[in-house]
């Protein structure tokens, strides 16, 4: 399947046309879009993004997950 990543603001409301450095193509695998999100986090926080959701297809697998630190 296509994993992709669904991205929220910080008030929850999805960003229709993500940009730099949400990442819209997809991922080959689970692993590979966890591993992003892990080490891309702080940017996208800084970005404007607050949360992530994965996707694997049309199938939501979870979120939304919360990049802003305890």
């Amino acid at each position: 399947m296509n994993w992709s990543w669904n991205y929220f603001d910080l008030d929850g409301t999805p960003i229709e046309n993500p940009t730099e450095p949400c990442v819209t193509s997809g991922f080959p695998n689970q692993s590979d879009a966890e591993a992003f999100v892990s080490e891309s986090w702080r940017e996208l926080l800084a970005s404007g993004v607050g949360f992530v959701t994965l996707k694997d297809g049309d199938r939501e697998v979870y979120g939304p997950m919360n990049l802003r630190p305890e």
